[in-house]
C-alpha cells in the first residue's frame, strides 16, 4: 500500500485543501473541494471516466509544492559527516511509537531487565555530540509521545539524560498537541535551516534509509514544524516528572 506524507495544508481546522507526496513515486495527491459546477466542467480538456477534479487555492501550491525533482533514498550512514560539519543547528522531529534500533540494542535488554539507563557512558554519538557543543553549535530534538507513553516511549525517556548531560536539548510534545498544531507524521533530521534528511522506515520500524532535500518548499515546512514544535515542547527532565507523579 502507498503511504501518503503531509507536505502541507492552508486549512486552520485541519480540513481540506491539503498536498501530499505519494511515497515512492514523483506524484503529488492534492485533497479538496469536488468541482461540481457544470459550466466549470464542460470546459474541461479530454475529461477521461475515472478522472475528478478539485479546487486548491493558489497559495497552497505557492507554499508547499515541490520545486524540485524528488531524490532518491540513501543509507543512513551517507548523512553521518553533517553531524559534525553543519554550522549551527541539527533539528530531530521523532514522530514514531518506537525504533527497531532501540529494541535491538543491548541497552533495550539492560532496561528490560530493570537496569538503570539515565547515565550511561559516552559513546560515538555523545563524543562528538560534546564536540560540536563546545563550539556553539546545538543538538535540538522534539519527541511526538502518546498517552500512556508507548514502551518504546518510556524506553527513550528514560534513556534520555546520558544525551541531555552530552549537551542535546531533548523535549516532548504530545501527539495530539502536535496534531492540532499540524506537524508532520514523518521524522526528519534539519541541518542549518536548509537541508532536510527525511527518514523512510519499514513497517517493523526498521529504518530503510533517508531522502535528502534542498527543496524550499520542504525546508520551508520543516523549518515551521520545527518552531511550533520546539515552543510547545516540555524539556525531558520536566516532562519525566510529569510522567513520574501520574504513573
Amino acid at each position: 500500500m502507498a503511504r501518503l506524507r503531509f507536505l502541507g495544508t492552508t486549512s486552520d481546522d485541519g480540513d481540506c485543501p491539503t498536498l501530499y507526496e505519494v511515497e515512492g513515486t514523483t506524484d503529488i495527491l492534492v485533497q479538496g473541494d469536488r468541482v461540481t459546477d457544470p459550466e466549470q466542467l464542460a470546459q474541461l480538456r479530454d475529461v477521461k471516466d475515472s478522472e475528478t477534479f478539485v479546487l486548491v487555492p493558489r497559495e497552497l501550491l505557492v507554499r508547499f509544492a515541490p520545486r524540485t525533482t524528488a531524490t532518491e533514498m540513501v543509507p543512513f550512514t551517507e548523512i553521518t559527516p553533517l553531524f559534525r560539519e553543519f554550522k549551527h543547528t541539527a533539528f530531530r522531529l521523532e514522530t514514531r511509537r518506537g525504533y527497531a534500533s532501540d529494541r535491538n540494542s543491548p541497552k533495550w535488554a539492560r532496561w528490560k531487565s530493570g537496569a538503570d539507563i539515565a547515565t550511561e557512558p559516552d559513546n560515538a554519538w555523545r563524543e562528538n555530540v560534546r564536540a560540536q557543543t563546545a563550539e556553539g553549535k546545538r543538538f535540538e530534538r522534539v519527541r511526538l509521545v502518546d498517552r500512556p507513553l508507548t514502551e518504546g516511549q518510556q524506553f527513550l525517556l528514560d534513556s534520555g539524560p546520558s544525551n541531555v548531560a552530552a549537551g542535546e536539548d531533548i523535549r516532548n510534545l504530545p501527539r495530539t498537541q502536535g496534531a492540532r498544531l499540524g506537524l508532520p507524521d514523518h521524522d526528519f533530521w534539519l541541518f542549518d535551516s536548509r537541508l532536510v534528511a527525511r527518514f523512510v522506515f519499514g513497517e517493523d520500524d526498521t529504518t530503510l534509509g533517508v531522502v535528502l532535500s534542498e527543496d524550499p518548499a520542504e525546508v520551508a515546512l520543516a523549518c515551521q514544524a520545527r518552531d511550533a514544535a520546539w515552543h510547545h515542547a516540555t524539556r525531558t527532565a520536566d516532562f519525566a516528572k510529569a510522567v513520574a507523579s501520574t504513573g
